[in-house]
């Protein structure tokens, strides 16, 4: 077997979902494509189904070093001296003719492997800051590709392998964009989708229902809620949005985002990097409140690229309070043009080519035509 790209990527959604819309751009190019992840992304992709469901897959050992105790990091360390010579092997028989990493610990034995192999190689970032993998691996491959032109984390050594692309989301996302944002009349219901990342986010579940409780009764009325939960949080919000008699559809995970999307009139969420990109894609007003404890604190950095072009608002989650989301909603409703203006901002933020430009980024290190473009991009 010869001459397929390999993308190496894993362990959640924000990893996998651009990997899964690049994988089904080089296929619609003729291009074979093969995934290796580690045990989790084969999990969750099981779970999810998709695209990567039906690309031929291998499993590579690997671990984390950060955010662990000695013990953990040397055990971490040795998943991933594992998962090297495992994906060496791998390489060796699969005689890849490109390599994508889409950064985290399971694309780094895949990504050391490859550049060892001399096969033409890129990290994509997801986040508006590189994260520790891609800042490992940034020397070693041959391209960088990036969300944002602002990305932090980068070496002055890397500008030259910078190219800008934007984060890839899914077709039905893409689709979205074409859809006009339906801008919220006097009396129509309000359609409010709330997102946590893959595993919900129990503050969410604290705060949204408890914010619709300080509306008044008329305005509670016409909320309707789509709200991702975790399963353990899922019949206590229930309860809650069953006692404010507002119509709400929970559940921990939805198969069907981009069509609910289409149809909301805000998205209250974490700033997760395929979030906000599927937010801007969309042109979706957003209310983001970042993970407080994300590495780098790349969610504020993501929340930022995206709100300060007009594309919503930001609340840290110490300023994320059922007074603030209550107002928030109260002035929203009293002037529907604010959301319009913000749903036009999201638009002029997103990137609906994000995963043909990587496909042209890929297909350019096949045929060793990178280096000009990525310093023009960079520049």
């Amino acid at each position: 077997m010869s001459g397929a790209v390999i993308l190496a990527a894993g362990g959640t959604g924000g990893h996998l979902f651009p990997a899964e819309a690049l994988a089904g751009e080089l296929t619609a190019r003729g291009r074979q494509v093969i995934l290796l992840t580690d045990s989790r992304g084969s999990d969750y992709i099981k779970t999810v189904g998709g695209p990567l469901s039906r690309v031929e897959q291998y499993t590579v050992r690997a671990g984390a070093v950060s955010g662990q105790s000695l013990g953990g990091r040397l055990k971490g360390l040795a998943e991933i001296t594992a998962g090297v010579w495992q994906a060496r092997s791998l390489l060796n028989r699969l005689k890849p003719i490109a390599a994508v990493g889409f950064g985290g610990y399971p694309s780094l034995p895949t990504m050391i492997a490859a550049t060892r192999a001399d096969v033409p190689s890129v990290v994509h970032e997801q986040n508006a800051v590189l994260g520790r993998v891609n800042r490992l691996l940034a020397p070693r491959v041959s391209a960088i590709a990036v969300s944002f032109a602002d990305t932090m984390k980068l070496e002055p050594g890397d500008f030259a392998k910078v190219t800008v692309v934007g984060n890839p989301v899914r077709p039905a996302v893409r689709a979205v964009r074409g859809a006009p944002y339906l801008p919220l009349e006097h009396g129509d219901q309000f359609k409010l989708m709330v997102l946590g990342g893959s595993q919900g986010a129990s503050i969410l579940s604290d705060v949204v229902p408890q914010a619709l409780g300080k509306l008044p009764p008329d305005l509670r009325s016409r909320m309707r809620i789509t709200q991702q939960c975790r399963t353990e949080d899922l019949e206590r919000v229930r309860a809650a949005y069953t006692n404010l008699a507002v119509t709400a559809d929970l559940a921990p995970f939805f198969d069907d985002v981009p069509a609910r999307l289409a149809i909301t009139h805000l998205l209250v969420s974490r700033a997760g990097a395929s979030t906000v990109s599927e937010a801007a894609v969309a042109g979706r007003p957003a209310l983001l409140i970042p993970y407080p404890h994300a590495t780098d604190d790349h969610q504020t950095a993501n929340a930022k690229a995206f709100v300060d072009p007009g594309g919503g608002w930001l609340m840290q989650q110490t300023e994320f309070t059922p007074d603030a989301v209550a107002a928030l909603l109260q002035s929203l409703i009293a002037d529907p043009t604010k959301l319009s203006a913000a749903a036009a901002g999201a638009h002029d933020v997103g990137r609906a080519d994000a995963a043909p430009r990587l496909a042209d980024l890929v297909e350019s290190l096949i045929h060793g035509s990178n280096g000009k473009r990525g310093r023009e991009e960079a520049a």
